[in-house]
Order: C-alpha cells, then structure tokens, then sequence
C-alpha cells in the first residue's frame, strides 16, 4: 500500500458488552448524504464513557464505538455537504432532526429523537469516524491546535448551563465540584463577569480552579459553602451543583438564599426529597441542563478556548487508543485519573505531551 492508498479500514475502540471493550479494526464506508468522513486528530474520554464500559449499555445501542468528545480533519463528503475537504472540525455529538419543536427553537439537546455520536452511534475513539455535517464545526479559522480543540464539546456543556442560570456580569456564583466540567464551568462563569466560589475536595483542583479565575475557593468538608460565603461577605446569585454527590445538594441548598438560581448540573444517581413548599415560598428557581445547543453553545466554547494561552493544567498528555482501558476509562471508575480530561489520539503507539499553544 502506497502513502497515497485510502485506507479502508480504521482501528475504533468498541464497546461490545460491560467490561468488553475492544481495539479492533472496523470498516470504514463512505459517507451518505450530508455526511462528512472525519479523520479524528482527538478525542477526549469522559464519565459516561466510563459509566457504559463499567455498567452498560445505560444508554449506548451496542455494539458501538465510543467516544463523542472529538476533533479533526474533514477527509470526504457526501452529497449536499457544505464543509470542504481539509477543514478542522469539532463535533457536537448529539444528532438533532431539525424538525421538531425544540430543534426549531433553537434547543437542539432536546430534540424528539436525539442521538448521540459515541453513545446511540459510532463515536471518534476511533481513526476515522462518519458522522452528520450537521454535528460539526468548522473551525479552520479558530488557530487552535488538535488537542486543545478536543476539549470544546465538554467546554460547550458548561457554556450551556452558564447560559441556562442566566449567571451575568456583576453576580456571584458558587460552583460546588472543579472536576472534567466543573473546570470548565468556572472559565466560562468567570468569562461572564462574574464573582466564583469553587468548592472541592482537593486542593489540586482548587488551586485549578483559581488559575482558572476564581475569586475564592473553599475545600469541602473544612467548612460548609454557607460558613464560607459568610465569610466573604457574598450573596450569592446562582448555585452550581456539579459534583451530582447529595452531600454536594444538600450544602447548595442550605446555602440558598432567597430568589437564588440553583442550577444541578451533576446528575443525581437516587432520588431526592423535594421540600417543594419551602422552595416556593423561597423564590428558587430551579434549572435543568442537559448537553447543549451547538449553533449557539459550541462556537462560544471554541472562543472560550482560544482565550487561554495553554490547557496543560487540564490535559496535559495524549494517550494512545491502546491505552483507553487501562490508562483512561479504569482510573476514572476508581477516581484516580492523572489528569483533568483525559484525551486520545488514535494514531499513536505512545504517549505524548499535549499540544495547546495556539499557531
């Protein structure tokens, strides 16, 4: 085979049971109608990735290959596509129809028959990947490199639920949890004008969440987030729960004042006791989020990226995909990732340092 022979066939981490995840090689076919062929430069690996290899499928449709945080390089298109060969993309990941109420409203997450590259269809742990046009940015222009670029669809979840508090220059905020979207939700709080508390356990993650433009930390467990924001002296506006801990719940709304945003990011795993009554004669307001809308969400990440010269602190080496198991999705089951974000580039046999100074 010649450097200028197509490949026809791509190496894809697929998930095929609980536990089962395999490096194999899998076809790689053309792209339909308003599809693009992506060869994916790298993809980050997060908590549901983590969740459907310990315990699936919760959500995938299996077999599948996972992975939904990605970037890379349009490499072919089929008919009607607009984006032209060699153009940087991003992917969104969820698939929206475009049709339905809330897609037409611009509220794509919601759409009536969402799916989810990497999690419904085959994701970007992978060489190659075929996904919509629809769920990628061109971000040719952005001067971002590949590893950087790969962080942009978990940045996009925490510009959503910045833009669902309505959270806006001249308000405090408290974000309780600085881990994979925590990090991330207190640059784009912070990115807003607004006053950050972060609240965490390690004190690695708080002095991250201090570089990151924090105007004050407090490590949970030293005092409750109410003790400390009587310290400062704030009233706090909106409160971000992003741990999904209940411990985490029960400090955001003991600290809650009356007229407060509460916002919960993290996904509860049991139920919770709703005082409904004390919560309306209170004023909360209560705000789901979910993913985000990519016209709006994904291009304001992207931005976010580009305002900071290097995210080492966050990702700061690319592991192979061979090293998906055992070096990125176990560690993250046991709470133990070295890093951050962990990100994969498929087409090394090694780990590498990340790349993030802008070209």
């Amino acid at each position: 085979m010649t450097p200028d022979t197509p490949l026809t066939t791509t190496r894809a981490a697929v998930l095929h049971a609980a536990g089962d995840l395999r490096v194999e090689e899998r076809e790689i076919r053309p792209p339909g109608p308003g599809e693009v062929l992506v060869r994916v430069s790298v993809c980050g690996v997060c908590g549901s990735d983590a969740t459907e290899f310990s315990r699936g499928p919760v959500l995938t449709v299996l077999p599948v290959t996972l992975g939904h945080e990605f970037a890379g390089v349009v490499e072919a298109v089929g008919e009607g596509v607009r984006l032209p060969v060699g153009a940087s993309v991003v992917c969104g990941a969820g698939i929206s129809c475009g049709t339905c109420k809330p897609c037409r409203n611009g509220r794509t997450n919601l759409c009536r028959s969402y799916r989810t590259a990497g999690l419904q269809v085959d994701g970007g742990l992978a060489g190659h990947v075929v996904v919509p046009e629809s769920i990628l940015l061109d971000v040719s222009d952005a001067g971002l490199p590949p590893d950087t670029l790969g962080l942009a669809q978990p940045m996009s979840i925490a510009v959503h639920a910045v833009s669902r508090s309505g959270l806006t220059a001249g308000q405090d905020a408290v974000i309780v949890g600085v881990g994979g979207i925590g990090a991330f939700l207190v640059h784009a709080a912070v990115a807003t004008g607004a006053r950050v508390l972060a609240v965490d356990r390690s004190p690695e993650r708080l002095a991250l969440a201090a570089t990151l433009g924090a105007a004050a930390t407090s490590e949970a467990g030293s005092a409750s987030v109410r003790e400390r924001l009587d310290e400062l002296g704030w009233e706090v506006d909106v409160l971000f729960e992003v741990s999904g801990s209940a411990a985490g719940l029960a400090e955001v709304l003991e600290a809650a004042q009356p007229g407060a945003t509460i916002v919960p990011v993290g996904i509860q795993r049991g139920d919770v006791e709703v005082p409904l009554g004390h919560w309306t004669l209170r004023e909360y307001l209560i705000v789901g989020t979910v993913a985000h809308a990519f016209a709006e969400d994904l291009p304001r990440a992207v931005e976010l990226l580009g305002a900071r010269t290097d995210w080492s602190d966050i990702a700061e080496e690319v592991l192979p995909l061979s090293g998906v198991v055992a070096d990125a999705l176990e560690p993250m089951l046991r709470g133990a990732s070295r890093q951050v974000k962990t990100l994969i580039d498929p087409w090394i046999d090694a780990p590498r340092p990340a790349v993030h100074a802008a070209g």
